[in-house]
């Protein structure tokens, strides 16, 4: 589900990443209201002011923030590279949870890391290797965007994490719907913004076509995948859970096949085997390591 975002920017193209963001994180946060009204007494009393910084933190930098930058990276530099730099994403969460308490050593996590950062590499080597002719400062600016979300979304995962394993009295579905809330009013001062900067007419199906896309994105990306990934992170270590977002660069790249009607080339066919291998290799490090305890 969440590869998804990565072919939302290419469909509605005529709109910018603050339109897409302020769009679906709108509808994000009217749907977060909607299912979390049943249990808003028993739910929102039971939380502390620090516990409320978190989840703002937590929406501004891992939702707002991370999807401006990758929209804009998609748009700007292409699903490619964009997956390219994401696809490092695994990497990074997994060597800073690899010094949790009880985890799995890094040195047994070294095979996995390495297929990963090769299946990384592999996703972008045409991009980089054979880049098009007159990249320009867009390209480039793409690239900063993609380094940025991957910065971005590197600490929403450890982070939300550790929050996740304190707030044992709230629920992985609430907790991602009272995100969805925090972030949805964060946006609402930016949809004056967003409608100033656009300067591009748009037709009433171009309109009903950008609806379509953000609440989809809404629904499926933010309140089940994002449900999904909190009770995962709940269920797994961090060095685990942290290679499953390699799921999210294989199913990006193949929307990105289905979008431009084409097969995968044998470079990116390696990188298919080499994510997965990484993640296989990685199940089984954790394997061996629960035996040994």
């Amino acid at each position: 589900m969440w590869g998804l975002v990565f072919l939302a920017p290419e469909l509605v193209r005529g709109f910018g990443p603050l339109h897409l963001a302020t769009g679906r994180y709108l509808c994000y946060g009217l749907l977060s209201l909607v299912l979390l009204a049943p249990r808003w007494r028993k739910v929102v009393p039971r939380l502390t002011r620090q516990q409320w910084v978190g989840i703002i933190s937590l929406a501004l930098i891992g939702n707002l923030l991370y999807y401006v930058l990758l929209s804009a990276a998609v748009q700007w530099g292409g699903i490619a590279m964009t997956s390219l730099v994401i696809g490092f994403l695994p990497v990074w969460v997994t060597i800073i949870g690899s010094r949790d308490r009880h985890a799995v050593p890094l040195r047994a996590l070294t095979p996995s890391l390495v297929c990963c950062a090769l299946g990384a590499f592999c996703i972008g080597w045409q991009v980089l290797a054979m880049p098009a002719p007159g990249v320009s400062l867009r390209h480039v600016a793409g690239l900063g965007c993609a380094v940025g979300a991957l910065l971005a979304w590197t600490w929403f995962a450890v982070a939300n994490s550790r929050w996740l394993a304190r707030v044992q009295h709230v629920g992985v579905h609430d907790w991602n719907l009272l995100m969805g809330i925090v972030t949805g009013a964060m946006v609402v001062p930016l949809i004056p913004v967003a409608i100033v900067l656009d300067a591009t007419p748009h037709t009433a199906a171009d309109w009903w076509q950008f609806a379509a896309v953000v609440a989809t994105l809404a629904l499926l990306a933010s309140i089940v995948g994002n449900g999904l990934w909190n009770r995962m992170s709940r269920l797994l270590p961090l060095t685990l859970a942290g290679q499953m977002i390699l799921f999210e660069t294989l199913f990006a790249l193949l929307y990105g096949f289905l979008w431009e009607q084409r097969w995968p080339t044998g470079t990116e066919l390696a990188a298919f085997a080499f994510l997965c291998l990484g993640v296989v290799s990685c199940v089984a490090a954790h394997q061996r390591h629960g035996r040994h305890r």
